[in-house]
């Protein structure tokens, strides 16, 4: 029987087993030893381990990420909890200028084996401050890992190889991926930081969603179907590095490529696919377009937030028109549910 767990609980369950197999790995954050433990991803740490290896820190981002970066070189694996990613912007000369160069400047001689857990993405109208996704910026810092699950089979495997990793990470979570449940075998494995995952075939269209995007993606699938159109939805997981094997393999095959992104559009993963495309002559004759945040700041009501964020219908709209130019507007005429999309596995 295939054993299913929630995203939460997959990521919680890679803490307990990398925590208990490896003494030098600690976890620090704000609200880490809270009873809710940070959406229950650190539920009862505190209590299996203690305090010296489960604790809270102070609003204080950029000082706190120095002692995880110090506590990495001296030889501990600190994961550091960041529950929105607005926050991490405090912390940006420790991540940029220390961790991420350290390795370099020493020549190889020293490491930072440091995991950074940041959560994006709307709630409950959480504005212009709370809302942002701002990956792409790190996307462009030699030294960094970026890798983005929106699986509970792939948050646990590629966190536990994340721990595992000798340089910094950045895993980014979307808080609505916290409902997402599926498969994941109950035994330590991990999944490889760089490569993307093909969530379903298709020979039509290749849609590739960006963390929580990945299921609005496998949405616009299920109702594109409607039309007679088969698209293939790739999952990258890891955003630096990106897997761009994958994606050209699965856009040679289907001729059409949408990007969706969890971000504004400018300088984003998106963009730096297409250029890769057209610096290897394979964009030339394929149609492409970009899908993500609008580019102002994110509002607060739900009313505008519905304008402001990607969803599926926008998703097939723009496919449906891609396929079918001289057509009139083409609408899905069902609704999905979120149980209907979640990819169960087993993989």
């Amino acid at each position: 029987m295939e054993r299913i767990l929630t995203y939460p609980a997959a990521i919680r369950e890679a803490f307990e087993q990398e925590m208990s197999r490896d003494d030098s790995v600690i976890v620090m954050g704000l609200c880490v030893d809270d009873p809710k433990g940070i959406l229950g991803t650190t539920s009862g740490l505190l209590e299996k381990f203690g305090p010296k290896r489960i604790f809270d820190t102070p609003l204080a981002e950029d000082g706190m990420t120095g002692v995880a970066i110090g506590a990495a070189l001296a030889g501990l694996r600190p994961i550091h909890i960041h529950i929105r990613m607005d926050f991490v912007l405090l912390a940006v000369n420790q991540i940029v200028n220390m961790a991420a160069k350290m390795s370099h400047m020493y020549g190889g001689a020293l490491h930072v084996p440091l995991v950074i857990r940041t959560l994006i993405g709307k709630s409950w109208g959480q504005g212009a401050q709370h809302s942002q996704s701002v990956y792409p910026l790190f996307m462009n810092i030699p030294g960094l890992k970026i890798v983005a699950p929106s699986t509970p089979f792939d948050a646990k495997g590629i966190l536990i190889q994340s721990i595992r990793d000798n340089n910094p990470v950045i895993m980014v979570e979307h808080r609505l991926l916290y409902y997402q449940k599926g498969y994941v075998p109950e035994e330590i494995y991990t999944c490889p930081i760089g490569k993307a995952r093909i969530m379903t075939e298709g020979t039509d269209i290749t849609l590739l969603g960006i963390s929580q995007m990945l299921i609005e993606c496998l949405r616009a699938r299920k109702y594109l179907e409607e039309a007679g159109i088969s698209a293939e939805v790739i999952d990258p997981i890891s955003l630096s590095p990106l897997d761009m094997d994958a994606i050209i393999k699965s856009v040679l095959k289907t001729g059409r490529l949408i990007i969706v992104e969890n971000a504004w559009l400018p300088c984003a993963a998106g963009a730096e696919i297409i250029a890769r495309l057209v610096e290897q002559k394979i964009a030339m004759d394929i149609d492409i377009q970009r899908i993500g945040f609008a580019f102002v700041p994110c509002p607060t009501t739900p009313t505008l937030e519905r304008l402001f964020y990607p969803d599926a219908e926008k998703i097939a709209v723009t496919a449906h028109k891609m396929l079918n130019p001289n057509e009139d507007r083409w609408q899905p005429k069902s609704t999905l549910e979120l149980e209907e999309v979640e990819f169960k596995g087993p993989f």
